[in-house]
C-alpha cells in the first residue's frame, strides 16, 4: 500500500502559493504547441497493461546514477503483467511512453520530490519505474483524468499509482511549475538538449517508406490500386495534404507516402497481403546495392539482417536470378515455423538459415562457395535515425539504444566496443576468399563506426591470401542531387539524418 501522510502537512499560505502555481502548470500548454499539435484529439491515457509494459521497458534502460545523487531507488524486479503482448499498437505505446519518461527522467523525479510524494509516502523501490512513466502521462494530459473503457481489464498496481498522484495532483502541477520557472522555460519540451529536440521535430516529419513485394505485383498494378484508393502519384510528398504518393529517386521499387496516412495504409490489401510493406529507406538502399553488384547465378551472405524484411527484400530482387541468400546467427529462429509461414506469404524461396554468428563461420565452408557478395549491417548508435521506436520495433534493435537518444549522443566507451565489433565483422567478411564484395552499411552519424572502420579494414587486410585485395569502390547507386555527389566524393554513400530521410552511412568494396 502507499500510505500518505503529506497531504496534511501545508498550511494556508503554502496552499495558497500551490494552487497559483499549479494554475499556471495546468494552463502553460495553450502557448506550448509542441506535443500538443492544433487538431489532435485530447489525450486520454492508456490501458493499464501500457503502464505496466512501459515501466518494465523503463526500468531496463533508466540512467543509473551515482549513489551521492539518487534521489529515487528503483526495484530490480520487474512488474507482472496480465500477459506477454504481441499487440504491436500495444508495443509501440509502450515503448513511446518509456522513451519519453527517459528524456525527462531527471525533471520527473525532481517533480516528485517537490511535490512532497517522496519520502511522505511509503512507496515500494519495485513501483518507482511504474510511477515515472504514468507521472509522465499525467502531466501530459495536464493531469485531467483518464478515461477508461468499460471492457477495460485493470491491474491493482497501476490503480493504485494513479489514485496516489491524482490525490497529489495539485502539489504536482505547482512543483512543476516552479521548475519551469526555474530554467525559464516555455514548457519542459523547451528544458531537452537541442540535439533531442531535432530528433524529435524530424521524427514528427519523417516520410513513410514501403517497397512493393515484385514477387506478388508490378510497381504498375499497385499505382494503379493506389489510385483507386484515391491516391494520386506526385513527383515529391509534402508532409501533410492529400493521399498522395511518390517513387524513390534511388530505389526504383520505394515509395514514400506522408506520414499521417499510416493507420489509413495498414487497412488496404496492398499491405495486408504483403505486396507493399514499410521499412526505413537504409535497408532498402543496402539491398540495392548488392543487386547491382550480382550476377545471375550469385550467392548472398547477409549478416545482422535486423527484420526479416531486409532478407525477403533481397529474396524478391533475386526472384529471377538462381542466386541462393544465406543469413547466418539465427539459432532460436532456425525452424520457426512463423518464419518460414512468411516467408512463404512473402513469395521468398530462394533464402537458407544458418544457425551459426557469422565470426564462428569458418571462411572456406563449403556451403557458401558461390557467395559473391557480402552484405554487412553491423549493430551500431543507430544516432542517424529519427524515431528510435519505430527503428528499435521494426528492426529487433537493442532497447538500450533508447539511452542514447534520450542523451543526444552515445559514450565514447560505447562507441569504441561498437566499432571494435564492426571491425571485427568485416575484416572476417574480407577473409572469405571467393567473395568479390562486401558491402557495409550503417545508421550511425559517427566516423568511428563508418569511414573510419572501413578505412582500418582496408589498411590492415591480409596481404598474404593469394586473392586481389579489396579495394573502396564509388557508391553503386544513383547520385540524385549535387549535395549527394558532394557527400560521396570519398566513395562512400552518406545519407544525413533529415525532415525527409533518416541518416545512412553506406560502402561498397570491391576486390582489384
Amino acid at each position: 500500500m502507499l500510505n500518505s501522510t503529506g497531504e496534511l502537512e501545508f498550511s494556508k499560505e503554502n496552499s495558497t502559493e500551490i494552487s497559483q502555481l499549479a494554475s499556471l502548470a495546468l494552463s502553460h500548454d495553450a502557448a506550448s504547441g509542441e506535443n500538443n499539435s492544433a487538431g489532435l484529439p485530447e489525450k486520454t491515457g492508456y490501458p493499464d497493461s501500457v503502464y505496466v509494459m512501459a515501466a518494465n521497458i523503463f526500468q531496463g534502460i533508466r540512467i543509473e546514477k551515482s549513489p551521492e545523487k539518487v534521489l529515487i531507488k528503483y526495484g530490480s524486479e520487474p512488474l507482472q503483467s496480465l500477459s506477454e503482448c504481441e499487440d504491436e499498437s500495444v508495443q509501440r505505446s509502450s515503448y513511446e511512453l518509456a522513451f519519453s519518461a527517459l528524456k525527462y527522467q531527471d525533471i520527473l523525479e525532481t517533480i516528485l520530490i517537490d511535490s512532497y510524494i517522496f519520502p511522505s509516502t511509503t512507496i515500494p523501490d519495485h513501483l518507482s519505474s511504474l510511477i515515472i512513466v504514468m507521472l509522465y502521462d499525467f502531466q501530459d494530459r495536464k493531469f485531467q483524468a483518464r478515461l477508461l473503457s468499460d471492457n477495460e481489464e485493470s491491474i491493482a498496481e497501476v490503480q493504485e499509482v494513479e489514485n496516489l498522484l491524482i490525490s497529489f495532483k495539485t502539489k504536482l502541477a505547482a512543483a512543476l511549475a516552479r521548475y519551469r520557472i526555474k530554467h525559464d522555460a516555455l514548457s519542459i519540451y523547451h528544458i531537452l538538449p537541442e540535439t533531442v529536440r531535432n530528433q524529435e521535430l524530424r521524427a514528427s516529419t519523417l516520410p513513410l517508406y514501403a517497397w512493393i513485394n515484385t514477387c506478388k505485383i508490378s510497381p504498375e498494378e499497385v499505382y494503379h490500386s493506389l489510385k483507386k484508393k484515391g491516391y494520386h502519384k506526385v513527383k515529391s510528398v509534402p508532409h501533410i495534404g492529400d493521399k498522395v504518393f511518390a517513387v524513390d529517386q534511388h530505389c526504383y521499387d520505394v515509395l514514400i507516402f506522408p506520414s499521417h496516412l499510416k493507420n489509413d495504409l495498414l487497412n488496404i490489401d496492398l499491405f495486408k497481403e504483403y505486396k507493399l510493406i514499410f521499412q526505413d529507406k537504409s535497408r532498402s538502399l543496402a539491398v540495392h546495392s548488392i543487386k547491382a553488384l550480382l550476377n545471375m547465378d550469385d550467392d548472398i551472405l547477409m549478416v545482422n539482417t535486423g527484420s526479416w524484411y531486409t532478407v525477403a527484400h533481397m529474396s524478391v530482387l533475386t526472384n529471377n536470378n538462381t542466386s541462393k541468400i544465406f543469413v547466418c546467427g539465427v539459432q532460436s529462429q532456425a525452424k520457426d515455423p512463423k518464419l518460414m509461414n512468411l516467408f512463404t506469404k512473402m513469395g521468398c524461396k530462394n533464402v537458407e538459415i544458418l544457425p551459426e554468428t557469422f565470426i564462428n563461420i569458418d571462411s572456406k565452408d563449403h556451403r557458401l562457395q558461390k557467395v559473391k557478395v557480402i552484405l554487412l549491417l553491423p549493430r551500431c548508435s543507430g544516432l542517424g535515425v529519427s524515431n528510435p521506436v519505430e527503428f528499435i520495433l521494426n528492426e529487433h534493435e537493442d532497447t538500450g539504444l533508447l539511452k542514447d537518444f534520450s542523451q543526444g549522443g552515445t559514450s565514447e566507451d560505447k562507441l569504441h566496443v561498437l566499432a571494435q565489433q564492426q571491425y571485427e565483422q568485416l575484416t572476417h567478411a574480407m577473409k572469405f576468399t571467393k567473395a568479390q564484395a562486401v558491402v557495409y552499411c550503417t545508421c550511425s552519424v559517427y566516423p568511428e563506426e563508418n569511414e573510419a572502420v572501413v578505412k582500418k579494414a582496408l589498411e590492415f587486410q591480409d596481404h598474404g591470401i593469394k586473392v586481389q585485395p579489396y579495394r573502396l569502390s564509388p557508391p553503386v547507386l544513383p547520385l540524385c542531387s549535387l549535395k549527394e555527389i558532394h557527400l560521396s566524393t570519398d566513395k562512400f554513400f552518406r545519407m544525413e539524418p533529415s525532415e525527409i530521410t533518416n541518416g545512412c552511412f553506406l560502402s561498397v568494396l570491391t576486390r582489384e
